[in-house]
């Protein structure tokens, strides 16, 4: 069985098309290790939005072990013993149906689903049955690594650069009062920082029927 330790933002989305997504960079007490660096369990953001090149799928895309610098992405790897899991509800109760879940070891992705999830709420038990895509890890600054399995389900896993634009100098400023508005254009405070991500490409006939789905993520450990 496995432990939550770490739950993302949960995310509603239109199946047809659209993109949203939460973020959250280090501020969980669990996934903050010394000196405030991030651990590999700690989910920045979630991107879930259709594929602008077949518009039937969707991409899923985690983001993890955020504001890493580039001498330090050189080095970083996904923690062993970890799965992370999307959440994926398309009844509308807010409790997973489907799950993906997405295992690192010996530095290859495995990606399980989606299947019916047989755990919901924060135990899991990975679901070995039913198909999987598998793919080495890409290592920094090497092109791409995309496996697909026979589902059609492909997947990526390794460093990219944080999609996540924010403007949190001015941010900060609205809030202390020394400013009322955003720049327009607005300053990327995280242009540069990396993170580890991990991109599955799903299907839409393996998510279900429903126009609209909640999708969350969360990182488990042993």
């Amino acid at each position: 069985m496995k432990k939550k330790i770490f739950i993302g933002s949960c995310l509603s989305f239109l199946v047809a098309g659209g993109l949203l997504m939460a973020a959250d960079h280090i501020d969980a007490p669990a996934v903050t290790g010394s000196g405030s660096t991030s651990l590999g369990t700690d989910i920045t953001d979630i991107y879930a939005f259709q594929s602008p090149a077949d518009n039937s799928k969707m991409v899923f895309v985690i983001g993890t072990q955020g504001l890493l610098s580039p001498g330090t992405t050189r080095t970083a790897t996904f923690p062993a013993n970890t799965m992370y899991e999307l959440n994926i509800d398309n009844t509308g109760d807010n409790t997973e149906d489907l799950v993906i879940q997405c295992v690192v070891q010996n530095n290859q992705l495995r990606v399980y689903g989606p299947v019916a999830a047989t755990m919901p709420g924060s135990g899991s038990r990975i679901n070995t049955s039913g198909n999987f895509t598998e793919t080495m890890v890409t290592a920094y600054g090497a092109n791409a690594n995309v496996g697909t399995g026979s589902n059609g389900v492909r997947a990526f896993a390794g460093p990219r650069d944080d999609p996540f634009f924010f403007d949190l100098v001015r941010f900060r400023e609205i809030i202390a009062g020394t400013q009322t508005s955003f720049r327009s254009p607005g300053m990327d405070t995280f242009a540069g920082p990396n993170i580890m991500a991990i991109v599955v490409e799903v299907p839409k006939n393996l998510l279900g029927s429903a126009n609209t789905i909640n999708v969350w993520a969360e990182s488990k450990m042993k």
